[in-house]
């Protein structure tokens, strides 16, 4: 917990963050037979579409689009079948850009995934404004394990949703996150300028302009894709701005151990955001993944 002292001592630090990477060290695993890590997080953006415009998001941004577009389900099959080729146990999150719950068909994309990945971790973040009693029982009933409900507007609704999630014996597998505090708080989330695309939002964060001279972990140990298969290097990048390849054209292995990725990947966890929109990022992106920086580094020093 020593890392994580200073932070602590912040506005505002994610209570989470410390589970999270005890978490990602407990999901470490290597691919069968070699020495590749695989990511302990893949996180799934399954629409383009969410019901809020938050102040300290790009949403709020003037000219942000707004796209009713979902996963397609051959598509979501894919990525799935890949990972449990390879004997995925980490976590797949639905989150992302998008609130996931306005997404009619989420009940049967959560269970193709516990069916497909049953050893897999299954999350959703939602901000909780369509969840009702019925839908919540039904997201487990179709094997999701652990949702967490971004609560932005009062005390009283994160009141309302523990309440809701003790009457339906959930209270373990419902995690209700705090988010309704001031600006001069960070609005209780560990806020970044998300890849310099706050500059016009409601909540203006400016990029940076001169670029962290500091290590940058995240493609070290997550996979993002956004609906329409494009994978990203984090869930940062909103502008997508640095897209590593698109999963309807390739593989989810080619993708992730691709020269693309490496490189980018390579000059990330040595220190070096001199590629967009790392550049202009102010994400603290050290908080986790250390055990898979470590073998990434073991690993690209060998192929020298």
């Amino acid at each position: 917990m020593k890392k994580y002292e200073k932070m602590l001592k912040k506005k505002f630090f994610d209570p989470n963050i410390p589970n999270k990477n005890q978490k990602s060290d407990e999901n470490f695993q290597l691919i069968s037979g070699s020495k590749i890590p695989l990511p302990s997080e893949v996180e799934i953006s399954e629409s383009g579409t969410c019901n809020r415009t938050c102040s300290f998001c790009p949403r709020s941004s003037p000219g942000w689009v707004d796209k009713k577009e979902f996963i397609d389900e051959k598509l979501h099959s894919k990525l799935l079948k890949e990972l449990s080729d390879l004997g995925y146990l980490g976590t797949i999150r639905y989150s992302g850009f998008v609130e996931p719950l306005l997404d009619k068909n989420i009940y049967k994309l959560i269970n193709q995934a516990k069916k497909i990945n049953k050893n897999s971790n299954l999350e959703l973040v939602t901000n909780g404004d369509v969840l009702n009693e019925k839908r919540l029982i039904k997201l487990f009933e179709n094997g999701l394990d652990r949702l967490l409900i971004s609560v932005y507007d009062t005390q009283d609704d994160v009141h309302k949703f523990n309440q809701l999630a003790e009457k339906c014996k959930l209270s373990k597998q419902v995690i209700v996150r705090d988010r309704t505090l001031p600006p001069e708080e960070d609005f209780g989330i560990t806020l970044s300028n998300r890849a310099g695309m706050l500059k016009n939002a409601e909540h203006t964060v400016l990029p940076l302009k001169k670029k962290l001279e500091k290590a940058c972990y995240y493609p070290a140990y997550t996979f993002f894709m956004d609906y329409n298969g494009d994978v990203l290097m984090c869930a940062h990048d909103w502008g997508k701005k640095r897209i590593l390849g698109n999963l309807n054209k390739t593989s989810f292995i080619d993708l992730w151990c691709s020269l693309y990725t490496k490189q980018s990947r390579s000059m990330l966890i040595n220190g070096n955001r001199s590629i967009s929109p790392c550049n202009v990022c102010d994400v603290k992106g050290t908080l986790i993944g250390k055990k898979h920086v470590d073998a990434w580094k073991l690993k690209y020093e060998k192929e020298k």
